[in-house]
């Protein structure tokens, strides 16, 4: 499996961006997807996750502003960020984990910028 993440950049306080995450090589219809971020000199923190049924949860920080989403059908998963802020500045991971083996996986990051 192979995941392939895309969709950060650069933006200015207050605007949004939308994250894609692209599954290869296995079906991830049986699985849980999050999203990761990690800035400098911190730690990889949980930021959204998804189950296979489509039950969304939130860190505390993103809560109301971040919405995780996925389409089976095309094994991609999604973050919309709005009212992006300079503390949200990192590089986001996709992450996999199928529910029967526990297999996990991880995309390659994309880094997002929020000037203030």
């Amino acid at each position: 499996v192979q995941l392939q993440a895309f969709g950060g950049g650069l933006v200015q306080a207050g605007g949004s961006l939308r994250l894609s995450c692209a599954a290869s090589g296995r079906t991830f219809a049986r699985s849980a997807m999050r999203w990761f971020r990690q800035a400098p000199g911190r730690q990889r923190d949980l930021v959204a996750s998804i189950t296979s049924s489509g039950t969304a949860d939130y860190s505390d920080s993103v809560k109301g502003r971040f919405t995780i989403s996925r389409d089976d059908a095309k094994n991609t998963v999604y973050l919309q960020m709005n009212s992006l802020k300079p503390e949200d500045t990192a590089v986001y991971y996709c992450n996999l984990q199928f529910l029967v083996s526990g297999l996990t996986y991880w995309g390659q990051g994309t880094q997002v910028t929020v000037s203030s």
